[in-house]
């Protein structure tokens, strides 16, 4: 071999040949994906941790005060019960009476606005889901499974039954 003829081997620093550096650049960007998946996977966890704390803290907000509006509509119940009591010994039996249906418009009004409706089904057909027959009554007056009398009004959250109207159903009359 002559001075001229260089043989690879004598190289120091060999020129790398496309193929590598195409290899050594795929896995400098597969290296980046995998770091940018690794912070992206990091930031949905924060993230959900985040949001599982926000959603106990709400709900521990809702069970704590929840009844708060319900509470507020009823302290001027409250207060027109007391006022009728600290002047119940001066007061006529047309007062009382006067000042027991304003506390009982105010006490239904708290109600309906904490989303309680009152189930008063005189006259309408019987219904297991809303209404507890306590008897039967025959009539000629109404039709058969109707309603007659509501012993004890039922009362519903939202839509959700919170205690059945306590009724005495139509039946016919014995022949």
């Amino acid at each position: 071999m002559t001075e001229t003829d260089h043989d690879p081997a004598d190289r120091a620093d060999p020129i790398p040949e496309p193929a590598e550096l195409d290899l050594e650049e795929r896995v400098r960007q597969a290296e980046e994906r995998a770091e940018d998946s690794r912070n992206a996977y990091l930031r949905a966890v924060a993230d959900l941790e985040n949001y599982r704390k926000r959603v106990a803290r709400e709900v521990e907000n809702a069970r704590q005060f929840g009844a708060e509006r319900l509470a507020s509509g009823l302290l001027p119940v409250l207060d027109s019960l007391e006022l009728g009591l600290a002047n119940a010994d001066r007061a006529d039996a047309a007062t009382l009476a006067e000042g027991q249906k304003g506390t009982l418009k105010l006490l239904l009004k708290a109600l309906e606005a904490a989303g309680i409706a009152e189930i008063d089904p005189t006259g309408q057909p019987f219904d297991p889901e809303q209404h507890e027959a306590m008897a039967m009554q025959p009539t000629a007056q109404q039709a058969p499974d109707t309603i007659v009398t509501v012993a004890q009004k039922g009362y519903a959250l939202n839509g959700r039954l919170l205690r059945p109207a306590r009724v005495i159903v139509a039946k016919a009359p014995d022949a």
